[in-house]
Parts: C-alpha cells; structure tokens; sequence
C-alpha cells in the first residue's frame, strides 16, 4: 500500500502556516494564486497581526473571501516603517496590477506651463514630463486644452515669446506673432533686455497668484501712457488688461482662501467608481479630470480613495493640501509619506464647512454627473458588443478587439498600427505601433506588413500571456482589407497554432463608399450591414480611429526621418552637442568634412570628443 501524497495547502489553512514564519515588522505581503500569479498586495504596520486576520475562517467580505480561497502562496517583505511600506505597497500595485485591489487605470501625467532659464529672453511654453530643463515651471494644468488657452491669453498679456533657442538666433526679422501683438520680438531687438526682463518678472507674478498686483500695474502704465497722449500705448495695455482679465474668466473657480491644493472627491455606484480631481494653485482654477479606477460592489469608500491617492502621488508631486470628500482610512501614515516624497508638510483635510467645503461639493457633483455618463456610455457600448457578437456570429460578445491598419508611402517610413476596443470604448493605454522591419518586403507589400505585425504581435502574447490569464488576447481581429487580406492573416495565426479567435475583413465595397462596406470571414460568403445599423457605425468608428492612429504614427516617423542627420549614429553627440555643432559648420555635409583642428574649435566639443567625430566620419573603412 503506497502513501498517497500530501496535498498543498490553500485558503485559511495555507495563511494559518504562514503565520508561523512571521513577527510583528511593518512591511508589504503579496497573495498568490496556484499559477504564481499576484492576487492582491497588502501593507501592514504589524505583518502577523495582519495576515492573521486573512486566516480566520469566517467574518469576510464577498471579495475577500474569493481571494482567500484562491490563495495557494505568499510573499512577504519587511521595512523599516509602516510609511515606507505604503509607498512600497502602491508602487507593487501599480507594476502588478493585482485582480483584487484598488487599481487605477489612466495614470496619465499632466502638461505644466514652463517659462525657461539660462537665457536673455526667456521663453514661455508647455512641458509635459520630468522637470529636468531649467527654469521655472507652473502646474499641473488638466489637460493640454487648458494649458493652451492659458497660454494663449498670456501671450496676448506679456508678448513672451515661445520659438525655440535656434529659431530665436536665425531671426533677421520680427515673425507674425509680433504684427498680431502676441510677441515683443526679442528676437530682433524691438524690446530691450530689461523691460524683456520685467514683462517676464509680471508673468510669474501672474502665475505665481499675485495677479492683482499685476494688473494695478498695467492700469497704471495704461493710465501714464495716456496722461502723456501715447494713445497706442494706452490701447495695447488696455488690451493686455483684458486679456488678463479673461484668462482669470476661463479659470471659473478662484479660491480665495486656498492657494495650493487638489481637491479630490469620489463618488461610488453601481459596483463602479469616478474620483474628480481640481487643481488648484495660486488661487486659481487649473482645470480638473476625472479617473475610473477598478473597484468592486463590496469597497467602502476610505479604502477606494486611500489607494487612489496612493498610486496618484507615485510619480507626481503632491501640493501642499489634499482637500478630501472622505476620511482616509489611515490619514496621518498617507500624509507622513506624502510630506516624506515633497520634503514639506503636506497637509490632508476633509472639510465640512465654508469655502473649503463647497469646492469638494462642486468636485464631488463633477464626480456624480461623470460617473453617470459613463454608465450610460458602457450601457450603449455593451449593446453594441451585443450587436456585432450577432451580426458576425461570435460565441458571445467581445471584451477585446484589436483592430489593425499600415500606413506608408511608397513603401517608405512603413508603419503597422493596431488600436483596442472593449466593454469601457476604446483603450488607449493599449494601443500600439510597429516599425516595420522587413529588409526583404516589395515597397508597398501590405500582406507581407501585415505578416509582420501580427507576426510580432502573437509572439509577444505567446511570451506574455501563454495561458491566456491576464485578458491580453484578442475575442476579435478587425482587418482592413478584403477576402486576400482575411486569407493571409489566417495563414499567420495558423503559423502560431491560434485558430480560436474570430477574425473580420473590412471592406471598402462598392465605390468604396462609407455606408457600402463588405465583410469577410473566413470560408463565408461576404455581406454587408443595413446602411443605418448601429452596428455597422461601430465598425466604422473602430476602422477609422486605426486608419488615424496609422497615419498619425507614420507621420511622425516620417517627420523624424526627415530631421535626421549622420550625426545621431556619433557616439556620444547628443541633442545638445548636435544643436552646437549645426550651428558652428551649417551643416552635418560640413560636419563630416571638417578637420581635427575645426571639430576641437567648435564650442563645447572637446578633443576626445572632436577626435570621436573625426574618426567616426574618416575611418569607416
């Protein structure tokens, strides 16, 4: 009689070992499935204290306990305090994007108003991304929209201006920005350095909060200039005036009791959440944005925003308030790491009364009114996935379409595109671009771009997702193409043994006419879709955001192909060192012509590195 072989522990029983192996350190434990894949990632201040509670039998949330029972492996990692295990355990998050937290989905960053240092006449301009060029920077604004109106409206206020460096040292003659009054034109002397330097000093008054004092001071220029019958004078200031006074107009909302803060409300429904959130800085409005992260019917609302806060603050840098519509569930340890990440205090407030109040009032109705939207918008998207499930067909309607197009001219700066749908609308974190690679393709080949892409695209999800677990895999294939286009592609999945995921051609049809579009399957005869279905302006509205996105990205390859030079493939030249030599020889032609002596006399090339250049253009053979 042979023993039979113990089976391993899972759920409570597997916990309740685990807790043998623990002692009270603050630290960061992972939960994992049978697959070794991250079911839910914890912090805690008390590690045995903590996961004792995952091994009592009973007492749990619906959620909780699915997660419990699906338990076959933990991880743990101890710190040196609770605050460095919160920003550990928000940081896990956000790389493994467990099934079972809190996780937000767009965490996209946010444009900031940069005016440059190291220069005369500084420039003004938007900045997206690390702070690494020097100068001064204003922000976050909301979105690209609002950082260019507010730019547009300080242009016509202070006439900085917003060209380039280069652009600024080739000018022999003032641009159309300063004939329409939206530039001084530095850039051909028609203001000197220091009222250059005074209208810049007033625009960081501006957009530090100090705007009265601002415009007390043009009324008094305006009030001068007229006093001395400088009466163009007088209406180009009263005009700047204005235009002052509208940008503070476009901002709305301008707190006076508040200087720097987000103001952040949540509001839950249907299993489903919205979290709002208004930048406020220098007393002004810098517009808001709304964000859905993934929660579940059974979350209370301290932990949904505790973990917003958590992953928002991970790779931007918090204010000086945080203005809540709800309590956190641990406020003084989130507030610690916070102020620990900005090295000042950050301050975090919920409050029930006064001016305060009545902004978290506003931001949580902009959360209501969101979230109410979306439903409708995910009620009508899940009618639609309905629709084409029946119109082609399919097993049950798609949780994800990858839908794929080329773009190219001539064969050159080729490019294949492929953009994501799904129950939410379109996916954008999801989309992606390939360079085509193939030496060996025809100019012009679109099956053999198409081989390609799908060729890469199905290896990397045989590599990522093997088991198909993760949601990574497609439920349907939109092609832009006919029946050739379809028999190819089915070749290719064939090639990596996928044979289960349906897949559609699309057609331009008669005349190639919007409305007349022809379906192809595979081993069916083509159709088409009644000219009002909503169905088929679904497909439309998918193969046209892929015929954008293929275009807009074979633009921009294109666009840098064409600022190209030999000098990117120089080892060691840079952007900077590129600018500094194209300035000195003209050319890159003049560049790799140049002699030993002429490279180590251009500004800031050393000898090592004129030696680099040198050699790099006269010894490749």
């Amino acid at each position: 009689m042979t023993d039979t072989p113990a089976q391993p522990l899972t759920g409570h029983a597997l916990i309740q070992d685990y807790l043998k192996t623990l002692d009270g350190s603050p630290g960061v434990y992972r939960m994992l499935d049978a697959q070794s894949r991250v079911l839910y990632v914890g912090k805690a201040r008390n590690l045995r204290a903590r996961v004792s509670n995952y091994a009592r039998p009973s007492g749990h949330s619906g959620r909780i306990a699915r997660m419990i029972s699906e338990t076959a492996g933990m991880m743990f990692l101890t710190t040196r305090t609770e605050t460095e295990a919160l920003l550990l355990e928000q940081n896990l998050i956000k790389q493994l994007k467990p099934r079972y937290n809190v996780l937000l989905r767009d965490d996209k960053s946010f444009p900031n108003i940069l005016i440059t240092g190291e220069h005369d006449f500084p420039m003004i301009t938007k900045h997206r991304g690390a702070r690494k060029d020097k100068g001064q920077y204003f922000g976050p604004f909301a979105s690209a929209g609002a950082v260019n109106r507010t730019l547009n409206q300080l242009q016509k206020v202070f006439l900085l201006r917003n060209c380039s460096d280069a652009m600024f040292s080739s000018r022999t003659r003032p641009c159309l920005l300063h004939q329409i009054k939206r530039c001084s034109a530095p850039c051909t002397g028609q203001i000197s350095k220091a009222d250059y330097a005074d209208t810049v000093a007033d625009a960081v008054r501006f957009l530090s909060g100090r705007s009265t004092a601002v415009q007390e001071t043009l009324a008094a220029q305006m009030q001068q200039a007229s006093d001395d019958m400088e009466f163009e004078r007088a209406a180009a200031l009263r005009d700047r005036i204005r235009a002052l006074t509208q940008v503070q107009t476009v901002q709305g909302i301008n707190p006076r009791g508040v200087a720097e803060a987000d103001v952040i409300a949540l509001h839950m429904e249907g299993g489903q959440a919205c979290v709002q959130v208004f930048f406020i800085r220098a007393h002004q409005n810098w517009g808001n944005a709304d964000f859905y992260p993934r929660v579940g019917s059974d979350i209370e609302a301290p932990e949904v925003l505790e973990a917003f806060i958590g992953q928002f603050y991970d790779t931007k840098e918090p204010p000086r308030q945080l203005i809540l519509s709800h309590p956190l569930e641990n406020p003084d340890l989130m507030q610690a790491a916070l102020s620990e990440k900005l090295g000042r205090k950050v301050e975090i407030l919920v409050p029930q009364r006064g001016e305060k109040a009545e902004l978290v009032e506003g931001a949580a109705r902009n959360a209501r009114e969101s979230l109410a939207r979306r439903m409708s918008e995910s009620a009508t998207q899940t009618k639609l996935l309905a629709g084409l499930a029946e119109a082609f067909d399919l097993p049950a309607p798609p949780q994800r379409i990858e839908v794929y197009d080329n773009s190219h001219i001539q064969g050159t700066d080729a490019v294949g595109a492929m953009i994501v749908a799904g129950p939410d609308g379109l996916m954008k974190g999801q989309y992606r671009k390939f360079n085509i690679r193939g030496d060996d393709l025809t100019p012009g080949d679109d099956f053999g771009m198409m081989k390609e892409v799908l060729t890469r695209r199905f290896k990397r999800l045989q590599k990522e997702d093997p088991d198909r677990s993760l949601g990574l895999w497609p439920d349907l294939l939109l092609i832009d193409g006919g029946a050739g286009q379809v028999s190819a592609v089915a070749q290719i999945m064939d090639e990596h043994g996928v044979q289960d995921i349906p897949m559609i051609g699309v057609a331009k049809g008669i005349d190639r006419d919007a409305g007349k579009e022809e379906f192809h399957r595979l081993g069916k005869h083509p159709f088409a879709l009644r000219r009002n279905d909503p169905v088929l302006y679904f497909v439309q509205r998918l193969r046209d955001e892929a015929h954008r996105f293929a275009i807009g990205t074979h633009r921009a390859k294109r666009s840098k192909a064409v600022g190209a030079t030999p000098l990117d493939d120089v080892p060691g030249v840079g952007a900077s060192r590129k600018r500094a030599l194209l300035a000195h020889f003209g050319s890159a032609k003049a560049v790799s012509r140049a002699g030993l002596e002429d490279l180590k006399a251009a500004p800031g090339i050393s000898d090592a590195m004129a030696e680099t250049i040198y050699a790099f253009f006269h010894e490749k053979g």
